[in-house]
């Protein structure tokens, strides 16, 4: 076998052998650094998990939280990050004007906002309205919502970036987050939130 062959297969195992390693530890890298990020969230979701019932029941709480991706949204004012609320436990519902069970549980996320919201804790409404964007602050009006802060999401970029992380696949989405940006719990579908069942459960995770 000439010298050239050699070196070329060779350098054809080596290479191998360095994309072997790029998918054994390259992967792994970002669920050690997911870990490290959420080491003290582990905690926290397991005190909020026992109040995850009765009309609270569909939120599935992590045993293993990670990050939630950062994103952007359009505010009044311009525009707004989830990490400018870092600090608090975060309650991040999903929805639009055109969801009939969205519509439906707002009055009692606007409520849970009013008796709960603070500097520990707050009700992160983002909508997913794209087309006829003057309707959602008309509708929040008309339906009586003060306490919830205007923030949109009107060329659905979020609702991309989520789906892409298998966080959301239908209206309306409500996860929970805690302070240090880590997912506690996940539900699809509605909730009373205005109930005790769901006051005590963000009480247990702000730890209060």
């Amino acid at each position: 076998m000439s010298r050239s062959r050699i070196v070329l297969i060779a350098a054809l195992v080596l290479a191998g052998a360095g994309l072997v390693a790029g998918v054994l530890y390259g992967t792994k890298r970002p669920a050690g650094n997911a870990a490290a990020a959420c080491a003290s969230s582990a905690a926290v979701a397991a005190r909020a998990a026992p109040f995850a019932k009765g009309d609270v029941a569909a939120m599935k709480m992590t045993k293993a939280p990670e990050p939630l991706v950062d994103f952007a949204f359009g505010t009044p004012g311009g525009q707004g990050r989830l990490s400018d609320l870092r600090g608090k436990v975060v309650l991040f519902n999903l929805w639009a004007t055109w969801c009939v069970p969205c519509r439906e549980e707002m009055p009692d996320l606007d409520a849970l906002q009013k008796t709960l919201g603070g500097s520990d804790f707050e009700v992160l409404a983002l909508n997913m309205d794209t087309r006829n964007l003057d309707r959602v602050p008309r509708w929040l009006e008309e339906t009586g919502i003060t306490a919830l802060a205007l923030r949109t999401d009107a060329e659905g970029k979020v609702f991309q970036q989520l789906r892409g992380a298998g966080k959301v696949t239908g209206l309306p989405t409500t996860i929970l987050i805690d302070r240090d940006g880590c997912v506690l719990g996940e539900m699809a579908g509605p909730a009373k939130w205005s109930s005790e069942d769901a006051k005590a459960m963000i009480r247990a995770a702000v730890g209060g």
